[in-house]
């Protein structure tokens, strides 16, 4: 495993991160104790010390595993941990990015997480209401205490975030090191407008659902499709069953043919290749899918294999953006010097 700095920090982060929203079994399909603590070990035996978690995960569950796992050794590691997502539904300030819900939640995951501090906060999602001068300076108050080290934000748009980021230079406040988005060779539209936008305020990219709720596995692909199809209790991966999504799962289970490798090797390589700013967040329900997905370290994906998964994964930008990039506007904006122009 090689080591990353974390947006403009110094916090040096695994190139993998270990997501546990499947530890503990309160949801009906997560991993028991002891399978975690298998699939822990295999990450910590490969290098990996980014471990990424919730409040919210498996009603709080997944965080206490998570601190009663790295007792003892807790400072070897680094700790995310999200707010925002209501655990009492009656209570209004039970949720969303206000101080109170940030106040309750952190000093609710500090006890289960079993340590004085989190290494990095998200929010786990955009509330849609909250000014966002009261989320920055919140965060920046607990900064101050202690009780966190640095923030980051999760599911939001990314004029919010550089809203954020640009108001907390101003004020002298954190800033966001971290975006936690979803990102796969299914899902490319925070191409559009998140990645660059990541990548202009240099901030690290974490990709959540790497292999498209099983997608991208190429289980969907088999002879025995059809009861994944009609069976699987995932709804999210029954949405993604689509035709175009499916083509794409072929291109890969070809790809990864071709160099021996499994599809979801592939599938984090690739994430692993679009930018050195993004780490893919690898989650499982056993030991052997961890391992598996660790595989993707061993190697790396030729320019022609590139090319050609980005080819069958493409999606429009969309306005303004395919406009700004065709060569008459280019010409218009550029003149004859438009084509050299080396940006």
């Amino acid at each position: 495993m090689n080591y990353k700095l974390l947006g403009k920090s110094g916090l040096r982060v695994s190139e993998l991160c270990l997501g546990t929203m499947t530890f503990g079994e309160d949801w009906g399909w997560g991993a028991s104790k002891d399978e975690c603590e298998r699939m822990l070990n295999a990450f910590v035996d490969a290098g990996g010390n980014f471990i990424d978690t919730a409040n919210h995960y498996t009603n709080g569950t997944s965080e206490k595993i998570v601190g009663e796992l790295l007792a003892g050794k807790r400072d070897e590691f680094v700790i995310a941990t999200k707010y925002t997502l209501n655990g009492r539904p009656n209570d209004p300030n039970a949720g969303g990015n206000q101080r109170k819900s940030m106040v309750q939640a952190v000093n609710a995951s500090l006890k289960r997480l079993n340590t004085d501090y989190i290494d990095l906060y998200w929010v786990h999602a955009w509330d849609g209401i909250t000014p966002i001068d009261e989320v920055m300076r919140g965060l920046d108050d607990l900064i101050h205490a202690g009780k966190i080290l640095y923030i980051g934000i999760s599911d939001a748009p990314a004029w919010k975030v550089a809203q954020a980021n640009t108001l907390a230079e101003l004020r002298g406040w954190s800033q966001f090191v971290g975006l936690q988005i979803q990102y796969n060779l299914v899902e490319r539209t925070s191409e559009r407008d998140l990645l660059p936008m990541a990548h202009e305020f240099g901030i690290s990219v974490t990709a959540w659902s790497p292999l498209a709720g099983g997608v991208l596995s190429g289980k969907y692909n088999t002879n025995d499709s059809n009861q994944y199809r009609f069976g699987d209790h995932n709804p999210r991966s029954k949405a993604l069953l689509t035709e175009r999504n499916l083509k794409i799962a072929e291109k890969l289970m070809a790809v990864a043919g071709e160099i021996g490798k499994t599809p979801s090797q592939v599938a984090l390589r690739w994430l692993l290749q679009k930018g050195k700013n993004i780490i893919p967040i690898i989650g499982a329900k056993k030991a052997s899918q961890i391992a598996d997905n660790l595989g993707c370290l061993s190697f790396e994906l030729s320019e022609v294999q590139m090319n050609e998964l980005n080819e069958i994964s493409k999606i429009e930008l969309g306005f303004p953006h395919d406009f700004l990039n065709t060569p008459m506007v280019k010409q218009l904006v550029h003149g004859n010097n438009h084509s050299k122009l080396k940006l």
